[in-house]
């Protein structure tokens, strides 16, 4: 049986068809524009697939209150094109199939628990740092929503005492997001985070905003996994010292397995990459 799968972001669009362990078959990629330009390669690339449903994985804010009159759309989002689109209604016309509908980040955590990293574990969260950040979590075998879906991106964190850069998230300045994401690394620094491997000034920096997010994330869910992706989380540097961090911010406060293997229970993605698509591939399945 063939699923469809889309991971769609606010720089690209992913699509791809796997099956039901996850394997990924096909995948086609191309920029994010308008809706009227990029809608039509998406319909146009499962046309005649014969999938038994489509997972959307989707960047937000996203309406996923089945209850509401506006559910499967992206709400408030700065792309200011996408914003009030109803992405599901569109796909919804063209292919009379189940669909699965989540935040990007929601649909990786479930990825992550059916096919990688956290395979077989209810309580899992999984965080992507990269132009944004965002996080998804998986409680007790369900993925988290409310009035909203979680945005963790954007928490209160405390300021690095000799950290002065002002933040540039467009709504809190320095929230989680604003200080931490790549943005912000560019403008700190005036050159991108790839530019920057080896200064561990900087990764010091972002491991200890991250680090703070993390302990909150863990006091808060009590997650049995917590996986980290985006561009940033490969610095292996900064990797160690979130991990390193969070026992010491933590101080001896919960005792458990997973923190005493903290290499183990702080990770990047199983699914390295393609935790998106996969991702999307598990919305899917459970549509099904």
């Amino acid at each position: 049986m063939l699923f469809g799968a889309i991971e769609a972001g606010g720089t690209k669009f992913v699509c791809g068809i796997g099956d039901e362990t996850g394997t990924i078959i096909e995948r086609v990629q191309f920029e994010t524009k308008s809706p009227d330009e990029t809608m039509p390669k998406v319909i146009d690339f499962f046309k005649d697939k014969n999938i038994a449903a489509i997972g959307l994985g989707c960047f937000g804010p996203i309406d996923v209150n089945k209850e509401s009159e506006t559910y499967g759309s992206i709400t408030s989002t700065p792309k200011l094109k996408w914003q009030n689109y109803p992405i599901l209604d569109e796909l919804r016309k063209h292919f009379n199939i189940p669909m699965g509908f989540d935040t990007d980040v929601n649909g990786a955590a479930l990825g992550e628990s059916m096919y990688g990293a956290a395979a077989g574990l209810d309580n899992v969260l999984y965080i992507t740092i990269g132009t944004g950040i965002g996080a998804g979590a998986l409680v007790e075998g369900k993925l988290v929503h409310g009035m909203l879906h979680p945005e963790m991106g954007h928490i209160n964190v405390r300021r690095h005492p000799e950290d002065s850069f002002k933040g540039t998230c467009p709504f809190h300045n320095d929230c989680l997001e604003g200080l931490a994401a790549g943005p912000a690394i560019e403008q700190r620094y005036n050159k991108k985070g790839q530019e920057l491997t080896d200064s561990k000034e900087v990764w010091d920096l972002e491991a200890y905003y991250i680090a703070q997010a993390l302990v909150n994330y863990i006091l808060i869910l009590s997650p049995q996994k917590i996986i980290i992706g985006g561009g940033v989380s490969k610095q292996a540097y900064m990797m160690e010292q979130v991990r390193k961090n969070v026992t010491e911010m933590l101080n001896g406060y919960i005792k458990t397995t997973e923190l005493k293997t903290i290499n183990e229970y702080i990770i990047n993605p199983g699914l390295k990459d393609d935790a998106g698509l996969c991702g999307a591939i598990a919305l899917a399945v459970k549509a099904l």
